[in-house]
């Protein structure tokens, strides 16, 4: 390929690549807005439907790092479009079943290919654009993966409205087969001059990479500080959130819905933001920091403060997306202190934690309210009250809290990719 066309084509490549991040919050977040049909159907309980919503991160958790091992050792295209495939079979499995049991398999098997995505597109955007942009392209894909998970809220519930839950899911499901056979047809690893860095040599001894990531501490801090800070969008934006509003403003289930998709419109306004912003002041810490407390309070006055006001109600909620955005620039700072061949292995460490707290916290808040439901039902499903939910709930600011406090320990990276040796 010609070097003059290397750039439009490297944006068509990363363009497929953040469809695949796209397709994977939709479908992560699905369970938000048919939490009462999920529980109704299958006939389970606030724990079990946690458990439910969680195989799927279960999955995910367990592939983080086999997954960055495998995009590192073999390219993108080939295990990224057997990932969109078990991704699409997985969400089809869950749309025809009666069965919880192969509900919850469903969800697993979604969750293996999910593993793939942001590792996928944050490897094709290091292959594919130069260094010193990596932390606005990173910014702009999670952008465009937010648009996903707001397709997943406010779109999806008027779609399920309108043909039914399962046969929302099957077509998604159909879908993500054809965009597997696409991703296979257009997309290339890497530009033709850029061979040495695609993928880990075979006689490289992949020990490297687990050393690169195990004996500093800076990878588990930020990994760490990762999985706290994204917990609460995953907990309150993927699951329990909407039923919450619902539940605690008198809110129909449209506009809890589009209350919460408030949260991923601001991320995706606030990811490209904080990677500019941080490239410009040559800090990626002041930018988390100011983030991180913001978007604390945000969350804190979403759960506990007595809001009458819809519009108070989603400026919050944007605030909150708009703020918490800027944990993303922690997958920049690992990849600055981690050789570039084992960058996506790198990512998939981190990403292992976002998936743990994600898969604890889930089935905790569904225990939760189980522990304090009243026993009331609607139509099968149970009805939880709001003081359940602030209690089940108040992890959430917690995990924010702790995720600032680390902040203090991790060093700054001052967004020079050659800092790693300066770091323990």
């Amino acid at each position: 390929m010609e070097k003059s066309m290397q750039r439009p084509y490297g944006w068509v490549v990363w363009f497929l690549s953040t469809l695949f991040l796209f397709y994977k919050y939709a479908i992560e977040v699905s369970p938000s807005v048919m939490a009462a049909s999920l529980m109704s159907d299958f006939h389970i309980d606030g724990a079990e439907l946690g458990n439910l919503a969680a195989c799927y991160f279960y999955s995910y958790l367990l592939m983080q790092i086999p997954a960055g091992l495998l995009v590192d050792r073999y390219g993108p295209r080939k295990v990224t479009s057997i990932a969109i495939l078990f991704c699409a079979l997985g969400t089809i499995c869950l749309g025809f079943t009666d069965s919880i049991w192969v509900a919850m398999l469903g969800r697993f098997l979604t969750g293996i290919g999910a593993a793939f995505s942001a590792i996928n597109c944050l490897k094709i955007t290091a292959n594919w654009f130069p260094i010193k942009r990596f932390a606005f392209m990173a910014g702009l894909m999670m952008s465009i993966g937010m648009l996903g998970a707001v397709g997943g809220q406010a779109p999806l519930s008027l779609f399920i409205s309108a043909v039914g839950w399962r046969v929302a899911l099957q077509i998604i499901g159909y879908s993500g087969l054809g965009l597997a056979f696409l991703f296979y047809v257009a997309i290339r690893d890497h530009p033709e001059n850029k061979r040495d860095v695609r993928i880990i040599p075979s006689k490289t001894d992949i020990k490297m990479a687990f050393k690169e990531l195990f004996k500093k501490k800076q990878p588990w801090l930020l990994s760490i500080y990762s999985g706290l800070a994204f917990a609460p969008v995953s907990v309150f934006g993927g699951l329990w959130g909407v039923p919450f509003l619902m539940q605690y403003t008198g809110l129909p289930h449209a506009g809890a819905a589009h209350q919460i998709s408030l949260i991923f419109i601001g991320f995706a306004v606030g990811a490209p933001l904080c990677g500019y912003l941080s490239d410009l002041f040559g800090s990626r810490k002041k930018i988390m920091y100011l983030g991180t407390f913001l978007a604390t309070i945000c969350m804190g006055l979403v759960i506990y403060a007595p809001i009458s006001s819809q519009m108070l109600l989603g400026f919050l909620l944007f605030g909150f997306g708009l703020t918490i955005s800027t944990f993303l620039l922690s997958f920049t700072m690992i990849k600055e202190i981690i050789a570039p061949i084992f960058a996506a292995t790198a990512i998939g460490f981190m990403n292992t934690f976002d998936a743990l707290i994600g898969a604890i916290s889930d089935p905790l808040t569904g225990k939760i309210l189980d522990v304090f439901w009243d026993g009331t039902m609607e139509k099968g499903a149970r009805i939880f009250s709001v003081f359940a939910y602030k209690l089940s709930l108040s992890t959430l600011p917690l995990y924010l809290l702790v995720s600032f406090i680390l902040l203090f320990f991790i060093k700054e990276t001052y967004c020079d990719e050659n800092y790693p040796s300066c770091l323990p």
